[in-house]
C-alpha cells in the first residue's frame, strides 16, 4: 500500500469521524435551541395574557363598577378581555392560539377540547408543577403548547359562577343558566393554554444545519486537495527522486544529479545525507578500481 493512500484512508477516517460527531452535536444543539425559541414566545405569549388579566381587574374593571349593576359587559371578565385580545393577533399569526380552556365554561367557546381536557384533569389530579409543556400534532405540522391552571382563587369570582340565582341577570341573558356554575372556591375549573408552531424554527434550524454540513464538507475537501498537494511536493516527490537515485547508484550510474533539497526540514536533512552517502561510495569504489 503506497503512502499517499494510507495517508488519504486515514485522512478520510478523521474526517468521516469528525464529520458524524460534528453533524450529531450540531444538530442536536440547533433543533433544542429552536424548541428553546418556541418555548420562549410561547410564554411571552403567556404572559401577554397574564398582563390584559391583571390590568382588566385593577384598572379596567373599577371604572366600570356604577355600569356594571345595570348590565353585564363581558368586556369586563379577565378572560375574555385576554382571549379577544389574543385573537386579533391570531388575525396575522393564524397558527398561534391562546385559549382559557375551561371543563364548564359560561362561554361555549371556551370548552375544552379532548386534549385540553387531559391537561386540565392531570392539573386536577395534583400536577406536580404549576406548568405543562408538551407538543402535539396538527394540520400544520407539529405544535408546542404551555398549560398553566385555573383555579378560583378569588371568592369574588363565585359571584358569577355559584349558582344561577347569584349571577347578574345580564349575564343570564347572555349566556344563559346551564352552563358556567357549580365552581368551588380553590377548584381548578381549567387551564390556560398557549400553542405555538413549530416548523418555522424547525426548518430554520434544519436549514441552519444543511448550511454547516455543506461548509464543513467543503472545508474537507477543499484541505483534502491542499494537503494531498502538500504531500506529493514535500514529501512523495522528493523520496521518489532520491529512491530513482538510489537505482541507479546501486547498478553504477553515478552521473545522476545530486539531491537539491534546500531547508531544514527532514526531508532535506535526508536529501543532505543521501548526497554525502552518494559521495562516499562514488569515491570507495573510484578507490577499489585503482
Amino acid at each position: 500500500m503506497k503512502l499517499r493512500l494510507k495517508f488519504n484512508l486515514v485522512l478520510l477516517a478523521v474526517f468521516l469521524a469528525g464529520f458524524g460527531a460534528s453533524g450529531y452535536i450540531s444538530y442536536v444543539l440547533l433543533q433544542n435551541n429552536a424548541r428553546a425559541d418556541v418555548i420562549r414566545n410561547a410564554e411571552l405569549m403567556l404572559e401577554t395574557a397574564l398582563a390584559i388579566r391583571g390590568y382588566t381587574i385593577d384598572q379596567i374593571k373599577p371604572q366600570l363598577e356604577l355600569q356594571l349593576m345595570r348590565t353585564f359587559l363581558p368586556q369586563s371578565v379577565p378572560a375574555y378581555a385576554a382571549t379577544e385580545t389574543l385573537n386579533a393577533i391570531r388575525k396575522k399569526y393564524p397558527d398561534y392560539a391562546y385559549k382559557e380552556a375551561t371543563l364548564n365554561p359560561t362561554n361555549p367557546r371556551n370548552r375544552v377540547a379532548d386534549w385540553e381536557a387531559d391537561i386540565v384533569y392531570e392539573f386536577r389530579n395534583g400536577h406536580k408543577t404549576q406548568e405543562i409543556v408538551g407538543e402535539r400534532d396538527t394540520p400544520t405540522g407539529p405544535s408546542l403548547y404551555i398549560a398553566r391552571p385555573i383555579q378560583i382563587k378569588n371568592k369574588d369570582c363565585l359571584v358569577c359562577h355559584s349558582q344561577p340565582e347569584a349571577a347578574p341577570e345580564a349575564m343570564l341573558k347572555l349566556y344563559g343558566d346551564a352552563n358556567g356554575f357549580g365552581w368551588q372556591h380553590n377548584e381548578i375549573v381549567g387551564a390556560q393554554v398557549v400553542s405555538v408552531p413549530m416548523s418555522l424554527p424547525i426548518g430554520n434550524a434544519r436549514r441552519a444545519f444543511y448550511v454547516f454540513m455543506s461548509s464543513l464538507f467543503i472545508v474537507f475537501v477543499v484541505l483534502f486537495a491542499v494537503l494531498n498537494i502538500m504531500l506529493s511536493r514535500m514529501i512523495i516527490a522528493p523520496i521518489s527522486t532520491m529512491s530513482k537515485a538510489a537505482d541507479e547508484i546501486s547498478i553504477g550510474n553515478f552521473d545522476i544529479p545530486e539531491f537539491a533539497g534546500a531547508g531544514k526540514d527532514e526531508i532535506a536533512v535526508l536529501g543532505s545525507s543521501f548526497n554525502r552517502m552518494r559521495r562516499s561510495l562514488q569515491k570507495a569504489l573510484q578507490m577499489i578500481e585503482s
